[in-house]
C-alpha cells in the first residue's frame, strides 16, 4: 500500500509540473572506471591470500531519465560493467607464489532518484539513490600456484598430494603442497554463479550545463550486493568442507567515476539557457 500512495504520488507530481512546463527529460550516454571489491570473509580471513587493488572498466552504459521538478527526478541506467578482485597466494616466507583471480561481466540496471540542487548556476549537484538489478554475462574464477609450503585456515581441507603438515594452536595448519596449475574453480557456464544479483547504487555528481538541451555528467559512484552472487550448492559445498577454503558470506562492492553526454528536453537545464530562448 505505502509502495502504491508513493507511485501515485510521483504521477500526481509528474502531471503537475507537466502542466506547469516544469519537467525535463534527458537521455544519455555514460563510461566509467571503477575499483572493484570482492568481499569475502572465507578469503580475508585465510593466511594464504593477500587481496590487491583491482580496477575494472565499465566501458559503455545508458541513462534515461525525467527531471519532475527542480530538485528531484528518476533515471533508468544500462551499463556494461566488469566487476572483481585478484588475491594473491603466498608462502609462509610472505613471496607471492601464485594468484587467485575472481571476474564478474554484467549488466547493471539501476532506477535512482536524484535529488537535484536548484541554484542558478549552469552547474548543478545532485545526489542519487536506488536499487541496481546485475544481470550476470559472465563469471570466472581460477587459481593457480607453484609447488610452496602455505599456511591454512582452521577446518580448510588442505590440497591432494600436500606433505609435512604441521598443526597450530589456532587451528591453522602449514604444510607443503605440490604444484597447481590454471584451474577454473567456478564458471556461469558450469552454473555456479546466480544468473541475478540485487544491489544499492548511490551517487554524488554534477551536471554541468553546455547548452540549451545539452550537458555534460561527473559522478563519483558505487554500488554494494545485497545477495551473494554464488549459488546454493556452491555455498553447500563450501559448508561441508569441500573446498580448500574456509567458507565466508561474499558480497560485490564498486566504487569509480563516471562521466557522461546528455540530451535533454522539456524544460531547460539553467536559468542562463532559459534566458535564452
Amino acid at each position: 500500500m505505502v509502495r502504491l500512495n508513493f507511485l501515485l504520488s510521483l504521477c500526481l507530481l509528474a502531471i503537475t509540473n507537466l502542466v506547469n512546463g516544469q519537467v525535463g527529460v534527458h537521455v544519455g550516454v555514460t563510461a566509467g572506471y571503477n575499483a572493484t571489491f570482492v568481499l569475502d570473509n572465507g578469503l580475508s580471513e585465510s593466511p594464504r591470500y593477500q587481496s590487491q587493488m583491482t580496477y575494472n572498466w565499465a566501458p559503455v552504459g545508458f541513462n534515461a531519465g525525467i527531471d519532475l521538478s527542480p530538485g528531484f527526478g528518476l533515471s533508468l541506467e544500462a551499463i556494461m560493467a566488469k566487476q572483481g578482485q585478484l588475491y594473491d597466494i603466498i608462502n609462509i616466507a610472505d613471496q607471492v607464489v601464485g594468484q587467485r583471480n575472481i571476474k564478474y561481466e554484467s549488466l547493471q540496471l539501476p532506477l535512482l532518484m536524484r535529488f537535484m540542487s536548484k541554484g542558478n548556476s549552469t552547474v548543478r549537484g545532485n545526489f542519487n539513490l536506488g536499487p541496481q538489478l546485475s544481470i550476470l554475462t559472465r563469471a570466472s574464477e581460477i587459481i593457480q600456484y607453484s609447488a610452496s609450503t602455505q599456511t591454512f585456515p582452521k577446518g580448510a581441507t588442505l590440497p591432494a598430494g600436500s606433505t609435512d603438515q604441521v598443526m597450530h594452536p589456532d587451528g591453522s595448519v602449514t604444510a607443503t603442497v605440490p604444484a597447481q596449475r590454471a584451474t577454473e574453480l567456478a564458471s556461469k557456464e558450469a552454473d555456479d554463479f546466480k544468473n541475478t544479483e540485487f544491489q544499492i547504487a548511490a551517487a554524488f555528481g554534477l551536471d554541468i550545463d553546455l547548452a540549451r538541451h545539452m550537458y555534460l555528467s561527473v559522478q563519483t559512484r558505487g554500488s554494494y550486493s545485497v545477495t551473494d552472487v554464488r549459488n546454493g550448492d556452491v555455498i553447500e559445498q563450501l559448508k561441508n568442507g569441500g573446498s580448500s577454503d574456509v567458507f565466508g558470506k561474499r558480497a560485490n562492492l564498486m566504487l569509480g567515476v563516471r562521466m557522461g553526454h546528455h540530451a535533454a528536453c522539456g524544460s531547460t537545464r539553467s536559468p542562463k539557457f532559459q534566458a535564452a530562448r
